[in-house]
């Protein structure tokens, strides 16, 4: 229930340096990584970077939010003179690992019952083959984001509460603007070193907020994300999420919530034939336990953890702990 204070603004030169000292801060430090399916962390980004305070009249919003996300999973080679491997022959193409590190920023700017948002992220990526030596590189844009909450009902003002309880539907796009053909000598990297799939995806859903008393609240979501196939026929599995959380103040300055993060996922489609890869997709249910800190003049820090505790994934995969570190500024 953590809402950024209405203070005065923080200027431009400490809103730069700050943002760049929360990214080279996360890229550095030493958190347990993980990822979801095709590269997609489940949660809900805007409660994550805005907190339950989501139409904050007049307020433009920055967030920048530092993420590292780590996969493995085995590697599906296929014969184009055959329809498909053995299962042996698959298991002996070994595995594979993927690491990224992303920055994101967030804006935001609220008015009446609207609240517009766009995330613009940035990618490093790494992936290597389990058991030897060397790695594949690449970073660049990944796919903004832009969309829009519109609160679709709400109940009255009471007293301090404000507004007890909110209804909102969310609707948007991810562009294809980001980078999808990166090459190393000449040759173009494969799907998972792109920094962008290359594809227009639709995406919608609805949240909500019921505030418990002066002190907690809960929070919930869902959302059905349908996905577009890139140029060179790749199109990841559409995504189904589900959301919910308990909010609670500890003090004057400090918020924790623990949430519910549900994604489910279809299997990515590796070409113009439809040929989908047997090693993505699946579902996942997460932990998320989060603390924010109010630090005065329009700045909150926000730490979080994504932790697997029940997965139900095609093919071979594994999943881990996700870890997210992240600045909001309130600027006037």
């Amino acid at each position: 229930m953590l809402r950024v204070p209405s203070r005065p603004a923080v200027s431009p030169g400490r809103l730069v340096t700050l943002a760049l000292g929360a990214a080279a801060l996360f890229s550095f430090t030493l958190v347990p990584p993980a990822i979801g399916c095709s590269m997609c962390r489940c949660g809900d980004p805007t409660f994550n970077a805005l907190g339950t305070d989501v139409y904050a009249e007049g307020n433009f919003r920055i967030a920048i939010d530092g993420e590292r996300f780590e996969k493995e999973q085995a590697i599906s080679e296929h014969d184009h003179e055959e329809e498909a491997v053995t299962a042996e022959e698959e298991h002996e193409h070994g595995r594979e690992g993927q690491v990224e590190r992303r920055v994101t920023a967030t804006l935001s700017y609220a008015f009446d019952r609207v609240n517009l948002v766009a995330r613009i992220p940035w990618s490093d990526r790494e992936l290597r083959t389990i058991g030897e030596s060397g790695s594949e590189t690449s970073n660049g844009l990944a796919d903004p984001e832009l969309y829009a909450l519109v609160r679709l009902w709400s109940s009255p003002f009471q007293g301090d509460l404000g507004r007890r309880a909110w209804l909102s539907a969310v609707g948007g796009v991810k562009t294809p603007w980001g980078e999808n053909d990166l090459k190393s000598d000449g040759e173009r990297l494969e799907e998972h070193l792109q920094s962008g799939t290359g594809s227009t995806d639709w995406f919608g859903g609805f949240s909500g907020v019921y505030l418990v008393d002066s002190q907690s609240s809960l929070f919930g979501s869902l959302q059905y994300r349908k996905m577009g196939t890139n140029d060179f026929d790749y199109r990841y599995g559409d995504v189904r999420l589900l959301n919910f959380g308990y909010e609670r103040k500890l003090g004057k300055r400090i918020d924790a919530s623990l949430e519910a993060n549900y994604r489910d996922a279809d299997q990515d489609s590796i070409d113009a034939d439809g040929e989908l890869d047997p090693n993505t997709g699946g579902s996942v249910l997460y932990l998320s336990p989060r603390l924010s800190a109010d630090f005065g003049r329009g700045l909150v820090g926000r730490l979080s953890f994504q932790i697997p505790v029940a997965d139900r994934l095609d093919g071979d995969q594994t999943e881990k702990a996700v870890a997210n570190f992240g600045l909001t500024f309130l600027v006037r």
